[in-house]
């Protein structure tokens, strides 16, 4: 590990973090990502295999990884499954993940696991709405409870999101549908705020009024051709621009020639930043 990092210097304020061994020249020291990273997770296996222990990497927004990166992370993660070596990686990602693994390395499909994480069923949304509530001695009416998933769509943070605005507004015990409703605009504004306009700001003029067009038809999925139509252009030179949002997390293809939004209420999001035609 030393020989792998042995150039890293990570500081904050006046404390500085490197490595005080003496690398052992020759092993993952050659300044090739591919080669270096197989001969650390090697070592590491085996370091950690005779300790009766195992090496996990937990890797969060493993989309944005560059290519290269990510076809050394797998080479390195191949060569320890082939020695069956005790080290795994969780990485979490949005839904074009899999192709971008794919893309990096054609094995990768073969490699890994892809669990998909999305919306929260019915029982488990109301439970993680309700509990904490009742948890406090408090209730939740029925129908408050029912607008809450109705409005969230089962997403997590968005239930966080409405579960907290709508205790705020809420003035007594049991929660009701106006304290729900009063939430409500809080909570879209909120996520306007930040969780949407962050994800916005990443993109060009152009992106966003591609963006704009999907949000013309609705939540989607939809084909690449109804957005060009919205969009008024053909279909061909829209497809670096979709290409780009992939990239970029915006929206991703959940089967050939379709496009969704990556997170639910975006296309209402959009409809509110750009309203009207003008974006046309």
């Amino acid at each position: 590990m030393a020989g792998f990092a042995k150039k890293l210097k990570v500081t904050f304020n006046d404390i500085e973090i490197g490595f005080d061994y003496e690398p052992e020249a020759g092993l993952a020291d050659n300044g090739d990502l591919e080669h270096d990273l197989q001969a650390l997770f090697q070592e590491l296996g085996i370091a950690a295999k005779s300790a009766g222990t195992a090496l996990a990497i937990f890797i969060d927004e493993l989309q944005y990884v560059e290519e290269d990166q990510l076809a050394a992370l797998i080479t390195a993660l191949h060569r320890t499954e082939q020695q069956q070596l005790p080290v795994v990686l969780v990485g979490a990602g949005l839904p074009q993940l899999r192709m971008f693994l794919g893309n990096a390395k054609s094995y990768a499909e073969r490699l890994f696991d892809f669990p998909e994480i999305g919306p929260l069923r019915d029982n488990d949304a109301r439970l993680a709405i309700e509990k904490p509530i009742n948890d406090e001695n408090e209730e939740i009416a029925d129908e408050a409870l029912k607008r809450i998933l109705q409005v969230t769509k089962g997403y997590p943070y968005f239930l966080q999101a409405w579960g907290s605005k709508t205790w705020l507004a809420a003035g007594e015990s049991p929660i009701d549908v106006d304290d729900v409703d009063r939430a409500s605009a809080v909570a879209v504004a909120t996520l306007d705020e930040s969780f949407f306009l962050v994800r916005f700001d990443r993109c060009t003029p152009k992106e966003k009024k591609y963006l704009r067009a999907m949000a013309e038809l609705g939540a989607g999925p939809h084909r690449s051709g109804d957005i060009a139509t919205c969009f008024q252009e053909e279909v061909t030179s829209l497809g670096p621009t979709r290409s780009s949002l992939i990239k970029k997390g915006m929206v991703w293809s959940p089967s050939h020639g379709d496009t969704a939004f990556t997170v639910p209420m975006f296309d209402e999001f959009m409809k509110r930043i750009m309203p009207g035609n003008a974006w046309k």
